[in-house]
């Protein structure tokens, strides 16, 4: 059984988005790099907001590049890299459209082999071997999507996949920070 929410984010709305929407959990992910968790993932839910209707991978690729980058760049910003981001996140969305035919759990619905869905997660645009095990990771835990040899792909760093409150957002941050200090 799927979610109601995740806790990515303290605004309710935007988690539960990121649990019904498999293109708002994929955006957050997307744009989860050089900003907080709680501003990537609130991003989804922004975004909706601002395109004017229903969130979906058809709609951000169907919108004009130059009109998605002034969607982000509305104050406040979606990212603090808004052009870049707006173009990753509509890379994206073309790619789940075009590939995938939009619908993105067919990256591991019916999938045995935990390795072949992180292959497939790559594909995705800006996403390399840390954000596909991330993104693993969280379906392995909120959808219980477990493939053959799944335990050895979640990560083994601090991540999103250690939450389970918006309030355990913090202590999170203090032991990805620590976690990275060690490996340097």
């Amino acid at each position: 059984m799927p979610p109601k929410s995740l806790p990515f984010t303290p605004d309710p709305a935007a988690q539960a988005l990121l649990a019904e929407k498999p293109i708002a959990l994929t955006t957050g992910l997307v744009l989860y790099q050089q900003i907080p968790i709680e501003k990537a993932f609130i991003g989804p839910s922004v975004l909706q907001e601002r395109l004017g209707q229903e969130l979906s991978a058809d709609a951000v690729a169907a919108t004009d590049l130059d009109k998605l980058v002034e969607l982000f760049r509305e104050t406040p910003a979606i990212h603090r890299f808004p052009a870049n981001m707006a173009k990753r996140v509509h890379a994206t969305c073309t790619y789940v459209m075009e590939d995938l035919d939009g619908d993105i759990p067919s990256l591991w619905e019916g999938v045995d082999d935990a390795a072949a869905v992180i292959k497939s997660m790559k594909k995705l645009p800006g996403f390399g071997d840390y954000k596909a095990r991330v993104y693993f990771g969280v379906i392995s835990k909120w959808w219980d999507v477990k493939p053959n040899g799944w335990q050895a792909l979640v990560p083994d760093w601090p991540s999103i996949v250690d939450l389970d409150t918006a309030e355990d957002i913090d202590d999170l941050k203090t032991r990805k920070k620590a976690w990275k200090e060690s490996q340097s």
